[in-house]
């Protein structure tokens, strides 16, 4: 290595270790491994691969995005790197393997913390480097009787765990037993994940503010002629402004009939006078995401037609926000959405027909039963958040809808998309419509971590008007 190489890899080192390696208190990574060896029993061992660096093309990847369970695990923000839990085992139950330091790679590619920086920072009991797995983890794997893995979602990690198992038996004459059983790790880390900690809910409030933030800029932002991508680049920018660089999930800039596609990702078109912008996205703060939605007139000024559209949207989420306390069912703001929006499309005149008479529903549960509102509304009202946009945790347990506790956050995210052929008033056709918030279960009233980012009708033309050249 050249002495300039040598300088400018201590340079780097230097730089990288002068910052905080994780925005995680490692007292709180540590309560959250002692409660899972506690779980796992003494005769499992967990493990938990880095998430693989990912081709773009050639010899360019996209940006590494960390495993969320390593992560809400260690800390640890590097690819190639496999975390064990090992209860009671005699050198330490906390094992991380790890690439080693690299001054001359570091050059190019930026700081490791190698070995060393794993035990040093990240507290790990015993860190050795990862060119060292296949040799060492046999024998941490001996007379346990079963794996805890992330089993079935990576077929190369899977075929791995079956070659060090049979690595173990091959010391069987040592007097080595090896696992018998594979089991999933989901259940063990997914459940906890999904009641956050008050940690956890710090980061969430911040990325939920920095969104509501880049959405009230792109509100004032737009206008008749404005491109979609434009608001996108305003998004990103007020989010990366504020310390979000990355968002969690492709921002959504639908204009006009754009809004009735749910995924439109092209935000390709330009906004047109009349149009409605509906405009999904959310910054990823740390690993956690939020995750908003808002729909504006490109104007300024909602039409009678959209503003009835928007009220009845609007009135649906708040049902639903409503039901987010403890003791209810996942299923329950989804209910109380669809009764909302299926007696409003009836009096609106978009249900017609059998169980309808002079814009009255007739019995509005058959109606619901029946799907009839799903021409216009066809998703669910909302799914966990937290380190994923769609975040982990089951939504039944033992064939039931699972019971809200305080620490759960939820999107609330009702939606009407008229499609231009809808067989609807010509009035209405064309319109979609979403309004997304994410919600804290709390002990009793439910908090909206999104509520910086209007959502009055009366409150976005307000806030639009302010914005506009002449005002």
């Amino acid at each position: 290595m050249t002495e300039a190489t040598k300088a400018a890899a201590g340079s780097a080192a230097r730089a990288t270790t002068a910052r905080a390696p994780h925005p995680y208190s490692n007292a709180e990574l540590r309560r959250r491994r002692r409660a899972l060896l506690k779980a796992l029993g003494d005769e499992s061992v967990l493990l938990v691969p880095a998430a693989p660096e990912v081709i773009r093309n050639r010899d360019v990847h996209h940006p590494y995005r960390q495993s969320s369970d390593l992560t809400w695990l260690t800390g640890f923000p590097e690819p190639e790197a496999v975390a064990v839990l090992a209860p009671k085992r005699k050198d330490g139950a906390f094992v991380l393997f790890c690439r080693a330091r690299d001054p001359e790679r570091e050059v190019w590619d930026g700081f490791r913390h190698g070995v060393e920086g794993a035990r040093a920072h990240f507290g790990a009991d015993q860190a050795f480097p990862i060119t060292e797995l296949d040799e060492r983890l046999p024998e941490i794997l001996g007379d346990r009787r079963r794996v805890v893995y992330p089993l079935g979602h990576d077929d190369g990690f899977d075929r791995r765990v079956i070659g060090w198992l049979r690595a173990v038996r091959a010391l069987a004459r040592k007097g080595i037993g090896a696992p018998s059983e594979l089991v999933s790790s989901d259940p063990y880390l997914h459940e906890r994940r999904l009641i956050k900690s008050k940690a956890e809910l710090k980061l969430m409030r911040r990325a939920a503010a920095i969104s509501a933030a880049a959405h009230q800029r792109l509100m004032q932002t737009a206008t008749p002629g404005c491109s979609e991508q434009r608001l996108e680049a305003t998004f990103l920018a007020a989010c990366a402004e504020q310390g979000a660089r990355f968002q969690a999930y492709p921002p959504i800039v639908g204009s006009g009939v754009n809004a009735c596609v749910l995924h439109y990702v092209e935000n390709a078109d330009v906004l047109s006078e009349g149009d409605l912008v509906l405009v999904d996205a959310g910054c990823e703060l740390h690993g956690y995401a939020s995750d908003i939605t808002r729909t504006f007139p490109a104007n300024g000024r909602f039409s009678a037609p959209q503003r009835r559209l928007y009220e009845l949207v609007l009135a649906a989420q708040q049902a639903a926000i409503a039901k987010v306390r403890p003791g209810k069912h996942w299923n329950q703001p989804h209910q109380a959405a669809l009764k909302v929006l299926t007696r409003g499309l009836v009096e609106l005149g978009l249900i017609t027909g059998e169980g309808v008479i002079d814009g009255v529903a007739t019995d509005l549960k058959q109606l619901i039963k029946d799907e009839r509102y799903k021409p216009f509304f066809m998703h669910k009202t909302g799914h966990w958040l937290g380190m994923d946009v769609h975040d982990v945790g089951q939504y039944k347990q033992d064939g039931q809808w699972r019971r809200f506790e305080p620490g759960m956050v939820l999107t609330v995210e009702p939606g009407l998309y008229i499609a231009p052929d809808a067989e609807a008033p010509a009035e209405y056709r064309g319109i979609g419509i979403r309004i997304e918030d994410d919600v804290l279960v709390t002990e009793g009233e439910p908090e909206v971590l999104s509520a910086g980012v209007p959502k009055d009708p009366d409150a976005i033309e307000a806030l639009m008007a302010a914005s506009a050249p002449d005002n």
